[in-house]
């Protein structure tokens, strides 16, 4: 190709100064988020009982101790405890708080007219492969054609890419896509040849010259699908609210091809709804912001939301890499509201299909989130705003926590005289008390915290009629119950490679060796032998030393299943790439795929197909 294509409407440039985090900004053009009605009172539903729960087992544990009071180590140990169980007991009750929204009558609300908007649906790319991100933008096109109402929708293919060869058959299927559309659908491009900021400066420079002629932008991953309704409903939301600057949807997990994508898809479809309504109930107008499949209104993004870069302790700018919590903060603060309406349905997006290819992407959501933690005293954040920012953070950190709770726990042993720690003398004046904890005490909080972990998932079963779903929908009820099974099982056995794998993402992180934010392996990578064993070096080593321990007799029994997990992580990551067939763990997208990611892949396959015959016919030149 002689040239990079660039088709684009005219420039209609909006400033988009960066905001400063240490001074409190204002927007004089918000006209304020209209009040939530029973907000405080979600919210009290959401934390008083986490908080309660949290209090009565650190009065439990802390009785346990010894009556002359609390030694250092006795302390850390209730914190980490205590610390860990409120983030676990807050899931429980924000799904609680799901299940008691789903089930109340919808109260009737006036409709507000929505005027019509201009929306660009943006999708950023960087070295995707291009017939996959034209093919969903083909498959959106098309549905909103047929189900777009009054609005005017206009699609904005903006790479980033910055291998030639990729950009070469990028530009070649929009032109494809583009001979292939109807009078009156508007796809565009543009190719940057620096990656400025990366998705950051991607949208900044489209909103800085082309953001003036569209009241409302809908920003896209490259594997997300949306269905027209469900971008009509997100854009008819926004117009009729001239409060909100944002409106994220809750999307739907497909495109499952593997045994860990399928576990991810089961619990983000029968799970999901319920922890989403909750979340949705205590946030009101601050709500948070995902990055993507969601819909924005352009001037309020210009005005509030441009992001400076942030100074390290080493002296080093660093570009704010989890974005989208930032934005969300930055939007809330200068008086936009952002919610969150989990029950538009229609909202796809897709998971990484492999344990190493999740765990790659953790690492650079890791990098991005506990970035996070410098901003949390910046000028006129709202509370809720720096609580999803901590939110984000303790995520990660929750993993070292448990980490250490699990070396704890191991040198406690069996009994007092089987103890590692026996091995140290208490006159040493070097070594500190331990926790007289006995065997049935830790062992109760074990069962505790995993009884806690499941209960999330038994009331997401249980709110799924609420939703309108029913067990047929999954198949039936004996194909759900052993979906269910299997989803558990497969998630007590990845849970420990998780965790050791997120404890690796925040030391890499701490220690600088985090870099770069490359492109997500969509249909999974494939990895030798090798490979997983460095990649689980660490898991495996913590796995035999907990199994040498329980069979010498001086670790707990009941760590046994982590040590199962930790000594087998090389075979469950080769496991977790298997190919899936048929409907085990299936959602109602797999046995009633939707009409759009029908259309996806027929577009997909079009697509590719042109490609081939392109590729064959320049090598028989």
């Amino acid at each position: 190709m002689s040239g990079d294509l660039h088709i684009m409407p005219p420039r209609a440039p909006v400033a988009m100064p960066e905001q400063d985090f240490n001074t409190v900004f204002h927007d004089c053009s918000a006209p304020g988020a209209a009040p939530v009605r029973g907000l405080w009172r979600a919210r009290l539903m959401a934390f008083s009982p986490a908080i309660l729960a949290t209090l009565g087992l650190t009065w439990v544990i802390y009785g346990w101790f010894d009556d002359a009071g609390l030694s250092a180590v006795e302390a850390i140990l209730l914190v980490l405890i205590c610390f860990n169980f409120f983030w676990i007991a807050f899931t429980v009750s924000t799904v609680g708080l799901g299940m008691f929204s789903l089930s109340q009558r919808r109260v009737p609300t006036v409709r507000t007219r929505s005027q019509p908007l201009k929306v660009a649906l943006l999708m950023p790319i960087y070295n995707e492969v291009p017939w996959y991100v034209l093919g969903n933008a083909r498959s959106m096109l098309e549905e909103l054609r047929a189900h777009g109402g009054g609005h005017d929708y206009s699609m904005f293919i903006l790479s980033d890419t910055q291998d030639d060869a990729i950009a070469a058959q990028e530009q070649e299927s929009v032109l494809a896509l583009q001979a292939s559309l109807l009078p009156g659908v508007n796809l565009y491009y543009r190719r940057r040849q620096q990656n400025t900021d990366r998705k950051v400066g991607n949208i900044a420079d489209w909103v800085a010259n082309w953001g003036g002629n569209y009241p409302a932008m809908l920003v896209l991953d490259a594997d997300s699908l949306m269905t027209g309704r469900a971008i009509l409903r997100l854009t008819e939301a926004l117009s009729a609210d001239p409060g909100a600057g944002l409106i994220q949807s809750f999307p739907q997990l497909i495109g499952a091809q593997s045994v860990f994508a399928r576990m991810q898809q089961f619990a983000n479809g029968v799970y999901g709804a319920a922890l989403a309504e909750g979340v949705s109930r205590w946030c009101g107008q601050e709500g948070n912001y995902w990055g993507h499949n969601a819909i924005i209104r352009t001037e309020a993004f210009a005005s509030c939301a441009g992001l400076p870069h942030l100074r390290t302790w080493r002296g080093q700018d660093r570009l704010i890499m989890s974005h989208d919590f930032v934005e969300a903060g930055l939007l809330r603060r200068a008086g936009w509201g952002v919610r969150f309406l989990p029950r538009i349905r229609g909202s796809y997006e897709e998971t990484p299909q492999t344990l190493v290819d999740h765990i790659l992407r953790d690492r650079r959501w890791c990098q991005g989130n506990l970035q996070h933690l410098n901003l949390l005293w910046s000028r006129g954040f709202r509370s809720i705003s720096r609580f999803h920012m901590f939110h984000g953070a303790v995520g990660y950190l929750m993993s070292p926590i448990w980490f250490a709770l699990l070396v704890m726990w191991a040198l406690i042993g069996v009994a007092e005289d089987a103890s590692v720690l026996t091995y140290f003398s208490e006159t040493n004046p070097l070594m500190p008390t331990w926790p007289e904890m006995t065997e049935a005490r830790h062992v109760l909080i074990i069962v505790l915290m995993y009884a806690m972990l499941l209960a999330p998932k038994l009331l997401g079963i249980a709110a799924l009629p609420l939703t309108g779903s029913r067990f047929r929908d999954f198949g039936g009820g004996w194909r759900f119950a052993l979906s269910f099974l299997s989803e558990v099982l497969l998630s007590v056995l990845y849970a420990p490679i998780l965790m050791v794998q997120q404890m690796i993402a925040v030391f890499r992180t701490w220690l600088g060796l985090q870099h770069g934010w490359s492109p997500q392996a969509r249909e999974g990578g494939r990895y030798g032998l090798g490979t997983l064993m460095k990649c689980h070096a660490l898991e495996t080593l913590s796995g035999v030393v907990l199994t040498s321990g329980i069979v010498a007799g001086v670790v707990s029994p009941w760590l046994l299943p982590i040590a199962v997990s930790l000594i087998c992580a090389v075979p469950l990551s080769a496991l977790s790439g298997l190919s899936m067939a048929g409907g085990w763990m299936g959602t109602r997208e797999v046995y009633r795929e939707p009409l759009i990611t029908r259309a996806a892949r027929h577009y997909r396959s079009e697509l590719k197909a042109r490609l081939d015959r392109r590729a064959a016919a320049t090598a028989a030149e």
